[in-house]
């Protein structure tokens, strides 16, 4: 599939992709895939093994979370471990505008510019993780070590 047929977004994040190092590894599928448990069943994997990108607002500015499908992130022990205010979850406009990705398909990378992101541990235990892509119809695979390369992600519990 040439980037020609896919939609933008998908093609930023295979650039983006390639151009931090990391196999472009992006499936788009029949059917959208916009939650954990939708995409595990279309991918036949453990639902823990979706990477759900989460986009907070903290005080105007975007934080993004890569927190597993199995995963209900915790924000208020994220702001204690950030030191920051409260963290709220984004609103749809606002994740756009700071990712040029709709909600349901937000991938972590390919944004405008870069987000402050962090990555759930508990991804670690999985030996290949599953993230979106850019849309709700796509996704690419990875590992939880090239994740946290790319993203240049902090470690850290969020549950």
């Amino acid at each position: 599939m040439g980037f020609d047929t896919i939609p933008e977004p998908v093609a930023n994040v295979k650039r983006t992709l390639t151009a931090l190092g990391a196999d472009d590894t992006v499936t788009v599928f029949d059917s959208k895939v916009p939650t954990a448990a939708a995409a595990a069943a279309t991918l036949g994997c453990d639902v823990a093994a979706i990477t759900n990108s989460l986009v907070f607002d903290v005080d105007g500015a975007p934080l993004l979370i890569l927190a597993s499908g199995a995963a209900r992130v915790d924000v208020r022990k994220v702001a204690e471990q950030l030191g920051t205010g409260k963290i709220r979850r984004a609103s749809p406009e606002f994740v756009l505008q700071h990712t040029g990705q709709e909600v349901g398909g937000v991938a972590p990378v390919g944004h405008p510019e870069k987000i402050k992101t962090l990555l759930d541990e508990s991804l670690k235990t999985h030996e290949l993780l599953w993230a979106g892509a850019g849309d709700h119809n796509s996704m690419f695979s990875i590992t939880y070590q090239d994740l946290r390369r790319i993203t240049g992600a902090e470690e850290m519990p969020v549950r």
